[in-house]
């Protein structure tokens, strides 16, 4: 049987890079040797996420918290020359004057719809919310099927328990087959299925590890920290976890714990995880120091990619070009992304401001960019002529 291909963008590469001070913009040449920086976008703000349009090639959305206007979203379609707030960004319902209510502390997340829903996007926040737009993300609607489902406030847990800087929505994953059926997964809760475009939702965390819980092995109340589904082979799911790396076969509905495999002074605690577009057997992850104290640097000083080409049997360091020692920063758990190119570029930032990248898939590493503030995403784009 012939594998299916995801073909190679026509153009330049450009990152798109949200920090805790603003937004800002990394241009390729088209070797991806040279790299112009520019920006910055909301200087001061903290962008938490920029994504592009896959459909139009042109739009972005940009997830910002201001000092003024608070967490909103932001649109441009000039490539980040101008943007404009949304008109109404998302936001939990005014709760009865006998009521307690909810808001939004920040957007986590932002989404583009399926392919055949132009115009669709989604966000996920902080307190753990889903919302969708219809116009591009002008106007934004909370799916009710999540946000109000009885089960909601049992799947997350309360509040006070949420982890460092707030639980939130941080993955969305839709099923290029079939735009009804979509995942997500939220660092309190878990992983959550749809079937029926988010109308409805069903854990599904069966073989996770949960050790900060009283029955490990609950069905929900888990800490994922990234979740993606392959873009060709979308029953191969994976997940960086708070306990570990993980591997699901949806027809086997079953987590199995992949990073067992890593080397065992390196563990496999850490945010990111990257998928190859063309192969579900290979797969990136940026370790960090999951000891009992989390200090949420690399493992030893020594930062490192670890890579995997058989679905996490094996893994395999690379770690050429990095720090040899001395190397205390991490990578947050989106900012660290592929683009589409042969061969493939891996980029991450972290949070010490840099931008690392890779065109070799990871063989050998080169620092792109200096100085920046603490990066929160990157996401490589190519724009549309």
């Amino acid at each position: 049987m012939n594998k299916p291909k995801i073909p190679i963008k026509d153009g330049n590469v450009a990152l798109l890079v949200g920090t805790r001070k603003g937004g800002f913009m990394l241009r390729s040449s088209h070797s991806r040797e040279k790299w112009k920086l520019e920006g910055p976008f909301m200087l001061g703000a903290i962008v938490h996420n920029i994504i592009l349009d896959p459909r139009d090639g042109r739009t972005l959305l940009m997830a910002a918290s201001t000092g003024h206007l608070g967490p909103t979203i932001f649109r441009s379609s000039d490539q980040g020359g101008t943007w404009t707030e949304a008109a109404r960004p998302p936001a939990f319902p005014k709760a009865d004057s006998e009521e307690k209510g909810e808001a939004v502390s920040h957007t986590f997340s932002l989404w583009p719809g399926h392919v055949d829903e132009p115009g669709v996007f989604y966000a996920g926040t902080a307190p753990v919310g889903l919302f969708r737009s219809e116009d591009g993300g002008e106007t934004w609607d909370g799916v009710a099927g999540f946000n109000e489902n009885p089960m909601r406030r049992t799947w997350i847990g309360p509040a006070e328990f949420a982890p460092p800087g707030g639980g939130g929505l941080h993955s969305l994953q839709i099923d290029p087959r079939d735009p009804a059926h979509m995942y997500i997964g939220c660092s309190m809760g878990g992983v959550f299925e749809s079937l029926d475009q988010g109308r409805s939702w069903q854990p599904l965390n069966k073989g996770c590890e949960a050790d900060f819980l009283p029955d490990p092995e609950a069905d929900f109340g888990h800490d994922p920290h990234t979740l993606r589904i392959h873009p060709l082979y979308p029953d191969v799911l994976y997940q960086q976890n708070h306990c570990g790396i993980y591997r699901m076969d949806r027809e086997d509905g079953y987590w199995v714990r992949i990073g067992s495999n890593m080397p065992e002074d390196v563990g496999d605690i850490g945010f990111p995880i990257v998928l190859d577009p063309r192969d579900p057997q290979r797969v990136w992850v940026f370790p960090m120091d999951g000891t009992e104290i989390w200090p949420r640097t690399s493992p030893k000083g020594k930062p490192a990619v670890y890579v995997s080409t058989n679905g996490g049997k094996n893994w395999v360091s690379l770690h050429k070009g990095l720090p040899a020692r001395h190397g205390y920063f991490t990578v947050k758990r989106h900012a660290m992304n592929a683009d589409r190119q042969a061969p493939l570029g891996i980029y991450f930032g972290t949070s010490g401001g840099q931008v690392w990248g890779s065109v070799d898939e990871g063989n050998r590493w080169r620092k792109l960019v200096d100085y920046l503030p603490e990066i929160y995403s990157i996401v490589p784009v190519v724009f549309a002529a």
